[in-house]
């Protein structure tokens, strides 16, 4: 069965294409002009497999509805976020990162890398763990449900933060790189200017950590990259 993807976007000749291209690509795509509609689609029919958003809609801000998905509960909740923006102020990326989106493209693009984007950000790469369920003091993660808990709550992920967090855990105690952790978690190499990771461990850390600002569990080694501490009273 074809992955369902729901595109919010007011661009109808965009739109028109976009459908048009991803579903010649095997995706089976719907395509809404605004947030209000957008939303209900997803309240009434969570069955899809990621979101195409636009970051300037008629009736919402992007990043307001990016931020109303994140809330939502499971499945809606943590599906991936494609977010499309015409604003050239990278700002805007970032704080569409920080709100939960797991990737961002800016417009005009090419349809080949949207459908790369697309695809880097639903792929389910394989962990090298022979165990099903990390145990980290009071954080478990588990691989095969690929879910995440915490004092035995549950912390709400996005699909590419669960990866970049299954990256980390599987390799508990070691220095990864930003490049070591692009390619774990997409395939694809690390641009120069592209802090996407960084945002994301940001995410990661409101999550998981009691503190953010004082992390216990992802540390940064400066100049390095990141490493996700084996204690196991944390």
């Amino acid at each position: 069965m074809a992955q369902r993807l729901l595109m919010i976007d007011d661009d109808h000749r965009l739109g028109a294409m976009v459908v048009t291209y991803l579903q010649q690509n095997g995706y089976a795509v719907e395509h809404v002009e605004t947030a209000l509609e957008g939303m209900a689609r997803l309240r009434d029919d969570p069955d899809f497999s990621a979101v195409l958003l636009d970051l300037m809609l008629p009736d919402a801000d992007g990043l307001d509805v990016c931020r109303q998905i994140r809330n939502q509960p499971a499945p809606v909740g943590t599906l991936p976020i494609l977010m499309l923006t015409a604003k050239g102020d990278p700002m805007d990326r970032v704080v569409g990162l920080e709100l939960g989106a797991d990737d961002y493209l800016p417009k005009p693009f090419e349809p080949r890398e949207l459908l790369a984007r697309l695809r880097a950000i639903l792929r389910r790469p394989p962990l090298a763990s022979s165990a099903n369920v990390l145990q980290f003091g009071r954080l478990a993660i588990d691989l095969d449900a690929r879910t995440v808990r915490r004092d035995g709550q549950d912390c709400v992920l996005t699909a590419y933060q669960f990866d970049l967090l299954a990256a980390l855990a599987t390799r508990a105690g070691r220095v990864l790189s930003r490049e070591q952790l692009m390619d774990a978690v997409t395939g694809a190499p690390l641009d120069a200017f592209d802090r996407s990771i960084d945002v994301h461990i940001g995410r990661l850390r409101q999550a998981i950590e009691d503190d953010p600002k004082l992390p216990r569990r992802i540390l940064t080694v400066r100049g390095s990259g990141y490493l996700f501490a084996r204690a196991q009273d944390v």
